[in-house]
């Protein structure tokens, strides 16, 4: 089979969805290679690389012509017209905050399988969990920067320091996601309470944490009292395909300590926070009632280095099943990987995506 990898173009997006090694994988077992000159430099991988392995680079439309087309994220407005019928795509879709490039899905055919609903025989996300993981550690990091003064925070210093309370840090959900960003903040010995609604989930997160976090079950009283009480707040709900909950009202928010600061890593499911909508690398933030919003929606492409390589990981056995036994056989095979098949012959397909389009 052909592979296509090309090269990125969302903004501030430097990930690219296969590595030498990944493509030296396909090439042993037989398949054609094609990626975009360049599509790698930004996670450090040059062309000679990819060319060291036996893949080949190209253009642009050499890489999308291919049979089946590897990305990070979901295809942009000017790679629309790179869509067809005969093509498989397998990418970050989150088509539940992205309706127009579902309907610019729907009307070439493509057969779209998304990274972030594809599941393993435990019912996981194995694709979704390496940036979940990425995630979660970076929004503590970045929290914690834009508490500073000179960023327009409330200039408290997570950790505190000998007879100062430290800052306090709430995160919305206790999947993956959340799970990292309680261990990070903990870890800058900052106050931490995670809620979630799953109290199974809670006694598993009570023996990881062992105690260094508070741990919650998350009801509307609960998130508001906690909320109104934290100098950053991580919001990471997830509801696999579906656009996320919005826990955190504008009237809640107003309840925050100007200079407090949210991370919104739900934002590319439509944001777990009223207020919240995309930014980028390059414009991360921008303050709404006071409080500082820190919503890009790929986060883990601030460190592609490390976040090509903990996907391509993750998402290569897929991959080579794929292209090894196409994807009717593949699909048949696998359950879980029949789970992130968002759109087909002109239909969105998957149930929870196809709600939040309705």
């Amino acid at each position: 089979m052909r592979v296509g990898v090309p090269a990125e173009v969302k903004a501030d997006e430097y990930r690219v969805a296969l590595t030498p090694a990944g493509a030296n994988e396909l090439v042993r077992a037989g398949h054609e290679v094609v990626i975009e000159s360049g599509a790698g430099a930004g996670a450090g991988m040059p062309d000679e690389a990819f060319l060291a392995v036996g893949a080949r680079t190209g253009t642009a439309g050499d890489a999308w012509a291919a049979d089946l087309v590897l990305k990070v994220k979901e295809p942009q407005p000017g790679e629309f017209a790179m869509l067809r019928r005969d093509q498989v795509l397998f990418t970050y879709l989150h088509l539940a905050a992205a309706p127009d490039v579902a309907r610019a899905l729907v009307a070439a055919g493509t057969t779209a399988i998304a990274y972030e609903t594809v599941r393993d025989r435990a019912g996981r996300l194995p694709l979704l969990a390496p940036m979940s993981e990425i995630a979660g550690r970076l929004a503590v990091q970045a929290g914690a920067r834009h508490l500073e003064a000179p960023a327009g925070g409330r200039g408290v210093l997570l950790g505190g320091v000998a007879g100062v309370s430290p800052g306090s840090v709430v995160v919305l959900g206790g999947g993956v996601a959340g799970i990292n960003a309680a261990m990070v903040a903990a870890g800058m010995q900052a106050h931490v309470a995670v809620l979630d609604v799953n109290l199974t989930r809670l006694r598993e997160l009570e023996l990881a944490l062992a105690g260094r976090v508070t741990l919650l079950y998350s009801t509307d009283l609960a998130v508001r009292e906690y909320v109104a009480r934290a100098d950053l707040v991580v919001g990471a709900v997830l509801l696999p395909g579906a656009r996320a909950p919005r826990l955190v009202t504008r009237e809640i928010l107003r309840t925050m300590r100007p200079g407090s600061v949210i991370v919104d890593i739900a934002v590319d499911q439509g944001g777990c926070v009223e207020t919240s909508r995309p930014t980028t690398h390059s414009d991360p933030v921008f303050t709404e009632d006071g409080v500082i919003h820190y919503c890009v929606a790929n986060m883990p492409g601030a460190v592609p280095v490390t976040a090509t390589q903990g996907l391509v990981n993750a998402t290569l056995p897929y991959v080579l099943a794929l292209a090894g036994r196409g994807v009717e056989r593949a699909l048949a095979d696998d359950p879980g990987l029949a789970a992130g098949l968002n759109v087909r012959g002109g239909e969105v397909v998957e149930p929870a995506v196809a709600g939040a389009l309705a």
